[in-house]
């Protein structure tokens, strides 16, 4: 009768202590980049909020929800927003105003705005900075961006992009120059008297193809000889009947006035 092999009394612990080392070796492996990204992020809202206190505060109020007459609430506007008015040099603004003037200057870091948008993100939930994959006109299609523009922008920014006066002392600003990311930003966050286009509007997609076909028209230039302001037919119009026709009757004068 074959003997009945006895397990050793430390075998159970040996096997408890392994696999107690096999899980805490997988932890490790994922927690301490979890709670370093959690730290990193506390620390970011910390000094937006500081930032935000020294800088916000007198017209968007001590807790971001505004003032009356003076600073609207930024809960729910989100990170892409303040993103959009900061990297352009809009926020903040010197006095209160119909708008903030574009094309001002940055007065702060990428890295101090990133912390405000951080702080600003925790008041209420809104869009967030997109990446750069969906910013990157090269990757989008300038022909289906520029029927969704004439749709939707040229009736404000021209077909050409270089803007155009609105009511009440607004304007749709001119988007030369302008980066995808805040084209992208802008889209989302519907800045001054633009319409929101989330994504339910315009998905991801649509947008970048957008940024592609504003971006073509810059490379593409002025082949075509003086854009007049790209403003479209009503200043070419107005410059062949007083510049054109005022030639013409002059050079008729002229030859009236040669052969008497």
């Amino acid at each position: 009768m074959p003997k009945l092999s006895r397990r050793h009394p430390a075998a159970i612990a040996l096997l408890l202590m392994l696999g107690l080392f096999v899980t805490g070796t997988a932890y490790s492996a994922v927690a301490p980049k979890d709670a370093e990204a959690s730290v990193t992020s506390a620390n970011n809202v910390e000094k937006g909020k500081k930032l935000f206190t020294a800088n916000c505060a007198n017209c968007h109020g001590a807790n971001g929800l505004g003032v009356q007459d003076n600073g609207p609430s930024l809960a729910g506007v989100g990170a892409a927003s303040v993103d959009f008015q900061m990297g352009t040099g809009r926020m903040p603004m010197a006095a209160p105003d119909v708008q903030a003037p574009a094309g001002g200057q940055v007065k702060f870091s990428e890295e101090e705005i990133s912390d405000i948008g951080a702080y600003v993100a925790t008041l209420g939930a809104g869009p967030s900075v997109p990446e750069a994959e969906l910013t990157d006109g090269s990757k989008g299609d300038p022909g289906n961006g520029g029927a969704i523009f004439r749709v939707n922008c040229a009736m404000c920014h021209s077909s050409a992009g270089a803007g155009g006066a609105l009511t009440r002392g607004k304007d749709a600003p001119p988007l030369a120059g302008s980066s995808g990311k805040h084209i992208y930003e802008a889209m989302e966050t519907g800045p001054q008297s633009m319409p929101v286009f989330n994504d339910a509007n315009l998905d991801p997609e649509a947008k970048r193809d957008v940024i592609a076909y504003i971006e073509a028209q810059q490379e593409a230039g002025n082949p075509g000889g003086n854009p007049l302001g790209g403003y479209g037919p009503v200043p070419e119009g107005l410059f062949a009947w007083t510049i054109g026709l005022g030639l013409l009757v002059g050079f008729a004068v002229w030859l009236g006035q040669k052969s008497a």
